[in-house]
């Protein structure tokens, strides 16, 4: 008995040693699983500004983490705030351990320039009874305003008295003066590049123009030049003359310009108008749609929608009265309307903002500014509209002399069933030129 007893003990010992070494081999590693989180969603940002990243662990072990940017070390916490001043891609590693082992997740994080995103007001200054020079505002998309931009990035630089108009291409903006000058500068920094004066010095008081690769078209008192930046000749574009003093659009390739009663187009590559579009009244604007046709307003108190390959007009809208009127072609040197998608404004010169949804030939009335907001007596260029958001801005002034200084760049949000006022920047307006908005340049 005593001899099965041991038998038996043995083969228990056995059989308990067996299965814990069957428990071991069964026993299967946890490393980490890890991924980056934007709490705001966005993995780009302007300089001087901050993205928070969260860490994402899944792990039933004790984990420790650490974030570096382009190889090196920044923290060690779950929240990690990336800033950068310096423009470009980084790329931002998390890496998590444990005591089963080690697993990072990467993701690319864009720094922009600042004024990459967001809206321009362009003021021309003035040469009567002393200089006041040109300046440019800008309003990000957050709303916060900053005035003299060129100026802070420029070493206290004034831009060129009389600068009409800018342009933005190939994340470069450009300038024009009424002073013969051309501004070239980073589009996102704003730091300036180059400055044409001698080249272009047999203009007359150029006040538009529009980027076509290394062809700048500009709008003088003639007509049309072009001025090629690979050979700084200047040409006169032939058939181009008494173009409005007004905003051309570029689309598909080829300028359109305002002229009398039509819409003149000019095609890359030639010296001469190659295609010309009659309307029933003087065009009083012509704007990019969102689909990259043209809208075209008329003073016969019409807008119609043009294709930009083979010139057909889709359809026109007739406004009625009082907004039909808004549509004249006026000394104004923007257009006389503004667009996002198929809904266009309408104020030309005056405080009464009107709004046409195209798609359903509806006009409405939408807010006399002068009720909601102070000394709008005189108001400067025409109306715009945000083209992402629908913000409608209006630049007014009190009046001429030293009620120059009191004026009112009003930010109008139509989207409720009434309008409000939804932001409103005093006093930082010098004769503007226009709103220009980066979004309308992509």
């Amino acid at each position: 008995m005593k001899k099965y007893s041991l038998i038996f003990l043995f083969l228990v010992g056995f059989i308990a040693l067996f299965s814990a070494c069957n428990d071991d081999d069964k026993y299967i590693p946890t490393p980490p699983v890890v991924s980056i989180e934007s709490l705001s969603g966005v993995f780009a940002m302007p300089q001087e500004d901050s993205i928070i990243l969260k860490a994402k662990v899944e792990s039933p072990l004790e984990t420790t983490l650490r974030w570096s940017v382009n190889g090196e070390e920044t923290s060690t916490d779950s929240i990690y705030t990336f800033k950068m001043n310096d423009l470009g891609n980084y790329e931002v590693k998390l890496t998590a351990t444990n005591a089963d082992g080690e697993v990072s997740a990467t993701t690319p994080v864009e720094v922009y320039g600042k004024y990459k995103y967001g809206t321009f007001i362009l003021n021309e200054g003035a040469s009567l009874r002393g200089d006041i020079a040109s300046k440019l505002s800008f309003i990000n998309p957050k709303g916060i305003f900053t005035d003299s931009v060129y100026q802070k990035e420029n070493n206290g630089e004034m831009l060129k008295l009389l600068s009409q108009d800018l342009f933005i291409s190939s994340n470069k903006m450009y300038f024009i003066s009424q002073r013969n000058t051309l501004t070239v500068v980073n589009a996102e920094t704003l730091k300036k590049e180059i400055i044409y004066e001698d080249e272009i010095k047999d203009l007359v008081a150029p006040t538009h123009l529009v980027v076509l690769d290394d062809n700048i078209y500009i709008r003088d008192n003639k007509g049309v030049y072009l001025f090629k930046l690979s050979d700084k000749s200047l040409t006169f574009i032939e058939g181009s003359n008494g173009a409005r003093k007004n905003t051309m659009a570029l689309v598909d390739g080829k300028v359109f310009v305002s002229k009398g009663k039509s819409v003149v187009v000019i095609e890359k590559g030639k010296e001469e108008i190659s295609h010309t579009i009659d309307f029933e009244g003087n065009v009083s604007g012509i704007i990019k749609s969102a689909d990259k046709n043209l809208w075209v307003s008329d003073a016969s108190g019409k807008i119609s929608k043009m294709n930009v390959k083979d010139y057909s007009i889709s359809q026109t809208n007739e406004l009625p009265t009082e907004a039909a009127k808004l549509l004249t072609a006026s000394y104004a040197a923007a257009p006389s309307i503004s667009a996002k998608g198929d809904t266009l404004y309408i104020s030309a010169l005056q405080s009464k903002i009107y709004r046409h949804i195209f798609s359903k030939n509806q006009t409405d009335f939408m807010v006399d500014a002068k009720e909601m907001v102070e000394n709008v007596n005189i108001v400067y260029n025409t109306v715009s509209v945000n083209p992402i958001n629908g913000d409608v801005i209006l630049n007014s002034i009190k009046g001429y002399g030293e009620n120059i200084a009191v004026n009112n760049i009003s930010i109008f949000d139509f989207s409720g069933s009434e309008p409000t006022l939804k932001a409103n920047y005093e006093n930082y307006l010098r004769y503007p030129a226009g709103t220009f908005f980066t979004y309308n340049f992509e």
